[in-house]
């Protein structure tokens, strides 16, 4: 708990300085001092994640706009038996529901589409949001970032399975019978067990954080 605390505190820092940079203007001892927090948050995320501090630096770049969360953005299929479609990522080697960052141009929905054409080689239409994870408020790993994950309930319409150079493998599982080697950075078996219900019932409000 003390850790979550930490690193959100230490993203806090991170964007107060990227905003401070952003409005600084020409004064060189706010711009100096401003540096001087980012250089420190950094080195908190290091500390707390583990992440390499030129992969840190190279995911923090100076900022040209006002900084906000990262989306991510993911579907939940089910087969007509109830099962849920599930992707093995290649980066990790374990399970994640079929999704990614947001794209601009595309809506929340239109990305959930484009994933799963992309991850699984089906197509889908997104029926309704199921929920809106903020993750500092699930046990997922430390992550740099400042992420809120949507999830939408899809229907399958089509295609067939196909992988996905990022994918390893497309299955679905009972609900009963998920797979333990969860991509927690993507997903949560908690949240899994959550959709599902949100799923099977038609008239569940969206979870929000």
């Amino acid at each position: 708990m003390v850790h979550d605390t930490l690193l959100t505190l230490a993203k806090r820092v991170q964007s107060i300085a990227d905003v401070g940079l952003l409005y600084s203007g020409h004064n060189p001892y706010d711009k100096e001092r401003y540096e001087e927090l980012q250089s420190i948050a950094l080195e908190l995320m290091h500390a707390l994640t583990n992440t390499p501090l030129p992969a840190l630096r190279e995911a923090f770049p100076p900022v040209r706009d006002y900084p906000t969360a990262k989306v991510d953005i993911r579907g939940l299929a089910l087969s007509p038996e109830g099962d849920v479609l599930l992707v093995k990522e290649s980066a990790d080697g374990r399970w994640s529901l079929p999704g990614g960052w947001a794209d601009i141009g595309y809506t929340p929905k239109e990305t959930v589409v484009k994933e799963f054409r992309e991850e699984t080689g089906f197509e889908v239409i997104p029926v309704r949001l199921l929920a809106v994870f903020d993750k500092k408020m699930h046990p997922h790993p430390p992550q740099a970032h400042y992420v809120y994950k949507m999830v939408f309930l899809c229907q399958i319409t089509g295609g067939a399975v196909h992988q996905a150079f990022d994918v390893q493998e497309v299955k679905f599982f009972a609900p009963a019978a998920l797979p333990a080697d969860f991509s927690e950075d993507r997903i949560l078996r908690q949240q899994i067990d959550l959709l599902v219900q949100l799923a099977k019932d038609g008239t569940a409000m969206p979870y929000c954080d």
